[in-house]
């Protein structure tokens, strides 16, 4: 999976916020705001991870079960294909 060209994310007064950029301004209707663990697997996306490597990174990074974390995983990546952002 892989964060669509024309979207990057930017630390606006210590709040990830989703900028779309290019033609993507015209559809992406809104703003997004991420919190801390969604731009870290946001980062992960736009090299292209995939679902279990963003898993392992997580449970490498934050302390949760590898249940929680998949779930939680799953309900992200659901957002970021319904705003039409990610591409597998």
């Amino acid at each position: 999976m892989k964060i669509k060209d024309g979207y990057i994310i930017r630390e606006v007064a210590g709040s990830n916020i989703v900028v779309p950029i290019g033609d993507e301004q015209m559809s992406f209707g809104g703003i997004m705001t991420l919190n801390p663990v969604g731009a870290f697997i946001w980062k992960l996306l736009e090299n292209g991870a995939t679902k279990d490597e963003l898993v392992d990174a997580v449970l490498k990074e934050y302390e949760i079960d590898r249940d929680t974390a998949s779930s939680d995983i799953d309900k992200y990546i659901a957002k970021l294909r319904e705003k039409n952002i990610i591409e597998d």
